[in-house]
């Protein structure tokens, strides 16, 4: 019987772009590990933070248009006042994230685990696989401990996807040729 091996060619530039960007999600993601409360809460504050950008983005837009209606600056009001309660209440900003991390590992998991069975000759497909079968597994992890957990876990399982997702670009990196 013949084996086949299929190569991921890429010029070297690309590879060490590969190798790089994933030994930075490596370091992010073993910092989640190591103080998951910091991580979680970093989280909640960027996503407050983009919020309330967002929310001061929108109502320049809104006065710049000289909106006089009230439903112009509605959005505005209303993404500035979520932003301020998710930085002045990070917890329960985390419990909400947490629901969408939910909904994005499960996503995630069943992209990689498919990702994986099409690149399957590939060296370094198992990584991929292994990568998607986790986050399916901190998705029902996460709705197990969601909400009262959500404080600290919302870091540990960002840094466990973070870790494993550099952990696959490295080796998909070192697999090509």
């Amino acid at each position: 019987m013949y084996e086949t091996r299929l190569l991921i060619t890429m010029d070297e530039h690309t590879r060490r772009r590969l190798r790089n960007t994933g030994l930075l999600l490596v370091l992010i993601g073993i910092g989640g590990i190591i103080v998951p409360s910091i991580m979680g809460l970093a989280i909640s504050l960027l996503i407050a933070a983009l919020l309330i950008l967002a929310g001061i983005l929108s109502g320049y837009v809104a006065w710049s248009s000289y909106n006089r209606a009230g439903s112009g600056w509605l959005k505005s009001i209303i993404l500035v006042v979520l932003g301020l309660l998710i930085a002045f209440y990070p917890q329960a900003g985390t419990a909400a994230i947490g629901l969408m991390l939910i909904l994005y590992f499960l996503m995630d998991g069943f992209a990689n685990v498919v990702l994986s069975l099409e690149l399957k000759p590939l060296p370094g497909w198992g990584w991929t696989m292994l990568n998607g079968v986790v986050s399916l597994v901190l998705g029902v992890v996460f709705i197990a401990g969601w909400p009262f957990n959500a404080h600290w876990l919302v870091g540990l399982l960002v840094g466990i996807s973070l870790l494993l997702d550099g952990v696959a670009l490295v080796m998909l990196a070192r697999a090509a040729k």
